[in-house]
């Protein structure tokens, strides 16, 4: 793995949480095989995929009890990659029998990897994505692989005015596109926002704002928190002008960027509710959202995209920037920084249950809750 493309001392996303069971998952994470499961007593184990003496993928063999069985030779591995059976000869167990391990965070019904040096692995800096599990709010989510570079992706996110072009007729609107950005950086953490007052609906926002006639204005936000490497939480939602938050509707949107390798992605998307929060109806309406707007809008432009840029990097091309490009640029020379010098990103997350008591009345401008 090439250490300068990837920041190795960051939490990266494997899968949610749903996602893992007895079944053995594969992921490719940082170009590095993976191999997620559950032990018998519900741990999330994270070992490398490749069995050390033949490079067979694990997935493909089964687990005995807490031990991974490799499906070629039958040697078994435990939770710390460590082999623990070798069912040949005398059973000597060669000391370099071994497969990576990963230290393990499950939160916010997400699972969180550590690829960098294992005594920095601090909890405390897996960002604040605690929404996914609020009783009070409603949740669905999935992932998409996405053949691009995750940074890419996360351009595309912090420039949200491209909804009124990409979006057309989903999540476009013009008064949305022509609002001005407002970046602010606090430590690691990035602030991308947008506040549009009495401007048009977003179409998908009107289909879910009752009480909301086609055409009638609205104010319209949209705040978007980013964490390196690539970790966002969006606040975005409709409300009628000068009327508070919480007679509008809102969602928080999570956009998390896992890189598979140089040119693919896992999207880790997920849609949080603050309304209709027991109707199954209203979930299965973001699923269709998510799936026409990133997969059928999103992922056709920026994979097209990474295949005109090939080989070069973003920065290789030489873009012409706009104001617009302002949080991306930011985020792109922060992650550089990051890089450079392996440190660990310090996310400056204030606690979300306690900003949506604090702005949940706001109104003209509503104040974001991320």
């Amino acid at each position: 793995m090439t250490t300068a493309r990837y920041l190795n001392n960051a939490w990266y996303v494997a899968a949610w949480s749903n996602e893992l069971s007895r079944s053995l998952l594969e992921r490719t994470i940082l170009e590095q095989p993976v191999l997620l499961y559950r032990k018998e007593n519900g741990d999330a184990v994270a070992i490398g995929n490749a069995c050390p003496h033949r490079h067979a993928p694990l997935h493909l063999g089964k687990l005995i009890g807490d031990a991974v069985q490799c499906p070629y030779h039958g040697l078994r591995f435990n939770g710390a990659g460590t082999c623990v059976l070798n069912p040949h000869g005398d059973g000597m167990i060669p000391t370099r029998m071994r497969t990576a391990s990963y230290p393990v965070i499950e939160r916010h019904n997400l699972i969180w990897l550590w690829f960098g040096e294992v005594d920095k692995a601090d909890p405390a800096t897996i960002p604040d994505f605690s929404c996914h599990k609020d009783p009070e709010l409603a949740f669905v989510g999935g992932v998409i692989e996405m053949k691009a570079h995750y940074e890419l992706i996360t351009d595309n996110l912090l420039d949200l005015a491209h909804s009124e072009f990409v979006h057309e007729g989903l999540l476009s609107s013009a008064g949305y596109t022509a609002s001005k950005l407002q970046t602010i950086e606090q430590g690691t953490t990035i602030y991308a926002n947008r506040w549009a007052p009495n401007c048009d609906a977003m179409p998908a926002f009107h289909m879910i704002f009752d009480g909301h006639k086609e055409g009638d204005p609205v104010d319209h936000w949209a705040y978007m928190r980013w964490d390196a490497p690539a970790h966002m939480l969006l606040d975005v939602g409709i409300a009628h002008p000068g009327r508070p938050r919480g007679e509008g509707a809102w969602i928080y949107g999570t956009d998390i960027l896992t890189p598979k390798d140089a040119t693919t992605t896992y999207y880790f998307w997920g849609i949080t509710r603050a309304y209709k929060q027991n109707d199954p109806a209203a979930g299965e309406l973001w699923r269709q959202v998510i799936k026409g707007a990133f997969e059928g809008q999103d992922q056709v432009v920026i994979e097209a995209q990474q295949r005109m840029l090939g080989d070069r990097s973003f920065e290789e091309v030489d873009p012409v920037m706009f104001a617009s490009d302002a949080a991306a640029q930011r985020a792109r020379k922060l992650l550089a920084r990051l890089r450079e010098q392996q440190a660990v990103p310090r996310p400056e997350n204030p606690v979300l249950s306690s900003l949506r008591q604090q702005h949940g009345q706001s109104r003209s401008p509503i104040l974001p809750v991320v």
